[in-house]
C-alpha cells in the first residue's frame, strides 16, 4: 500500500515562554526563559523551588467555567492548545469536512495528578462521600481527546498514547501515520501536560533528577553544559492539525511543512537511563530518515530532546555523531528546553512546533545557559544566540523513561 504525503497546517501552544504561537517563538528565538520560582504552592521544603509555570492563562477564553470545571488542568492546557490549532489551520468553520474523516490522538505523560492528589486528601479528611462524580474522567489520559472529539464532532480516530516523555512526539507520528495509511484525513494531535504538582516534584526530586540552582532558576535548564544537575519541570500543550496533502490543497491550506518521517525505538536498558553510547536514540533517528527517503546529509537542524541531564545530555550527542558521522558537526542541534523547562509528555509537541518554525524562518533556535561543554559535547549547539541559517529538513528528538525514543523528521514543502 503506497503511503500518502501528509503535510502540517495548525499549530497551537501554550508554554511557559508564552500561549500563542507569535509569543512563544519571539521568546525561543531571542534567547528568553520561562523558569521561575513556583507560585502555585509554598515549595519552601522542596529540594526545587522553581519550575516553567503557565502564566496568564485563562481558560474562559476557550471553554465555559462549567464545561472548565469537571476538567483537571492538563486538559484545559489541551484543550486551549488543541482550539488555537485548529483555529490556526482554517478550520473552525468545518465547511467541507467528513468529521468522520477527522480524528484526535492527544496523550499526556501523567496526566490528571492535580486532580488525583487533591482528592485523596479529600477522602483523608472527609472520606470518600465527598469524592467529585467528574474525578475519573476529569484525570485519565485520553480526556482531552475525548472532549475535544465531542466538542468539535470529530468521529475519526479517537485515542491517547502514553509513553511518558515521548508521549506528544508518538502522538504526531502515529497520528501521522493514520492520515499516510488512510485512516483519516485530519487529525489533531500533540500532548498536554500538569507536571509541576507537589507529588511530581517530590517524586522526580527524590529520584535526583530535577536542577536544584534555586537561586537563578533562569539559568537552571543548561543541556550540555558541563555544570547542568538535571531538568526542569514545566507545564502546557503543544497540538498541531496534521493532514494528508490532497485534503490540504483542495481546501486551499496553508501548510507549514511537510511531516516526512517517523521512528520508534527501544533502548531495552534501564528504566530512567539510556545506554552511555544513545544506540537506541540512533537506531530511532535512522528510522525516521529511512521513512522520509532523506539522505543525512540534507538534515540541517535537530531539536534535542536535551534535558539538561548529565548521562542524557551527552548520549544524544554521541547518538548524533553515530547516526551521521562527520556530517553531525555541519548541523546544528539545539534544545529549547533551555527556556521552556521540561514539558514531560507535551514536550515534543512544543517542540515539533518550534522545528516547524525553525524551518519557516531559516533560523536555529539557541541553547542558552550553555557557558562551557565537556570535552565529549563537542558539536554545534547553537550556544545562547539563534543561528540565521538554510534549513529545509530538521528532526525533533523525545526520549524518555522505560527506554522509549520518537524522532519526527520535517521537510520544507515544496508542492
Amino acid at each position: 500500500m503506497s503511503k500518502r504525503k501528509v503535510v502540517l497546517t495548525g499549530m497551537g501552544i501554550i508554554s511557559p515562554v508564552g500561549n500563542t504561537l507569535e509569543s512563544a517563538w519571539d521568546a525561543i528565538s531571542n534567547s528568553r526563559s520561562g523558569i521561575a520560582a513556583l507560585t502555585a504552592y509554598d515549595a519552601t521544603e522542596f529540594k526545587t523551588r522553581f519550575a516553567g509555570e503557565i502564566k496568564d492563562f485563562d481558560i474562559s477564553q476557550w471553554l465555559s467555567v462549567k464545561e472548565a470545571r469537571k476538567m483537571d488542568p492538563f486538559i484545559h492546557y489541551g484543550m486551549a492548545a488543541a482550539l488555537e490549532a485548529i483555529k490556526d489551520s482554517g478550520f473552525e468553520d468545518f465547511s467541507g469536512l467528513d468529521l468522520e474523516r477527522v480524528g484526535v490522538n492527544i496523550g499526556s505523560g501523567v496526566g490528571g495528578l492535580a486532580g488525583i492528589e487533591a482528592t485523596t486528601l479529600k477522602i483523608d479528611k472527609m472520606g470518600p462521600r465527598r469524592i467529585s462524580p467528574f474525578y475519573i474522567p476529569s484525570t485519565i489520559i485520553n480526556m482531552v481527546s475525548g472532549n475535544l472529539s465531542i466538542m468539535k464532532g470529530y468521529k475519526g480516530p479517537n485515542i491517547s498514547l502514553v509513553t511518558a516523555c515521548s508521549t506528544a512526539t508518538h502522538s504526531i507520528g502515529m497520528a501521522a501515520r493514520m492520515i499516510a495509511y488512510g485512516d483519516a484525513d485530519v487529525m489533531i494531535c500533540g500532548g498536554a501536560e500538569y507536571g509541576t504538582t507537589k507529588s511530581a516534584m517530590g517524586g522526580f526530586s527524590a529520584a535526583r533528577a530535577l536542577s536544584t540552582r534555586n537561586d537563578d532558576p533562569q539559568a537552571a535548564s543548561r543541556p550540555w553544559d558541563k555544570d547542568r544537575d538535571g531538568f526542569v519541570l514545566s507545564n502546557g500543550a503543544g497540538i498541531v492539525v496534521l493532514e494528508s496533502e490532497e485534503h490540504a490543497r483542495k481546501r486551499g491550506g496553508r501548510i507549514y511543512s511537510e511531516v516526512a518521517g517517523f521512528g520508534m525505538s527501544g533502548d531495552a536498558f534501564h528504566i530512567t537511563s539510556p545506554p552511555a553510547d544513545g544506540e537506541g536514540a540512533a537506531r530511532c533517528m535512522q528510522i525516521a530518515l529511512a521513512d522520509a527517503g532523506v539522505n543525512l546529509e540534507e538534515v540541517n537542524y535537530i531539536n534535542a530532546h536535551g534535558t539538561s541531564t548529565p548521562a542524557g545530555d551527552t548520549a544524544e550527542s554521541d547518538a548524533v555523531k553515530s547516526v551521521f558521522g562527520k556530517h553531525a558537526y555541519n548541523l546544528i542541534m539545539s534544545s529549547t528546553k533551555s527556556m521552556t523547562g521540561h514539558l514531560l509528555g507535551a514536550a515534543g509537541g512544543v517542540e515539533l512546533i518550534f522545528t516547524a518554525l525553525a524551518l519557516r524562518d531559516n533560523l536555529a533556535p539557541p541553547t542558552i545557559n550553555l557557558d562551557e561543554t565537556n570535552p565529549e559535547d563537542d558539536l554545534n549547539y547553537a550556544a545562547h544566540t539563534a543561528v540565521e541559517m538554510p534549513i529545509d529538513v530538521a528532526i525533533s528528538n523525545s526520549f524518555g523513561f522505560g527506554g522509549t525514543n520518537g524522532s519526527v523528521l520535517l521537510k520544507r514543502y515544496a508542492g
